[in-house]
């Protein structure tokens, strides 16, 4: 039962403190099918990376900041089933606020709804995709997240579901616990995930506003 202390933690949002699989299935599917694409393949590509970014290697010659529009508006109009994942919202209440941040490719209102859809509380510190200049798989977002904490990302744990975000998070130089939410083992060992669990119930936290390594995290097998 490894034991790791940290000095901060950085949470992806879908598939990690929520589920919208059902509802970025809908949204993608439609615009994939309007467009020509395989639905099942496009919403493979659109998991754990800006919108945008999707966009434009699907459609590098059309205007995508228009074309983002049109998803950005079917995501937050679609909320149907979007829920907090178990265990969440006691591992958050049980986290100093200044110990934790969001850091999604979600663009801010669309994170801001979801996490109301679901519950949860709007952090005080989030990075969005309005916020960086490269998404993820570049390590531009998390190392923007362990800034907001005042720590640097080697001394932050990443929880992430997609291949992409733990790649954002291993390059920035964090450990990556990964869950069994979206990708296969593989695809989450491939990427770099350093554990793999399938639920918070897998793992104990305890934290500590004294030292600059405050948070004890417990992964249990």
């Amino acid at each position: 039962m490894p034991e790791i202390s940290c000095a901060g933690l950085l949470f992806d949002l879908d598939g990690v403190l929520i589920d919208s699989t059902p509802a970025v299935a809908r949204v993608w599917t439609k615009w994939a099918v309007a467009r020509g694409f395989d639905p099942e393949e496009t919403v493979r590509r659109a998991h754990g990376r800006p919108s945008i970014a999707t966009i434009r290697d699907l459609l590098p010659n059309a205007d995508a900041a228009k074309e983002n529009e049109v998803v950005l508006r079917g995501e937050i109009e679609d909320t149907a089933g979007v829920v907090s994942l178990p265990g969440v919202s006691d591992l958050l209440k049980s986290l100093p606020l200044d110990r934790w941040a969001l850091v999604t490719s979600c663009a801010r209102p669309l994170a801001e709804v979801r996490l109301q859809t679901a519950g949860l509380p709007i952090p005080d510190k989030m990075v969005t995709s309005d916020d960086v200049r490269v998404g993820k798989p570049d390590p531009e977002p998390y190392l923007k997240g362990a800034a907001l904490l005042g720590v640097p990302a080697s001394e932050c744990v990443v929880f992430e579901d997609a291949p992409a975000g733990i790649r954002s998070g291993k390059s920035a130089g964090a450990l990556v616990v990964a869950l069994r939410s979206t990708a296969s083992d593989r695809e989450l060992e491939q990427a770099g995930a350093d554990w793999i669990i399938t639920a918070y119930s897998e793992l104990s936290l305890t934290s500590s506003d004294h030292g600059s390594r405050g948070i004890r995290l417990q992964l249990r097998k």
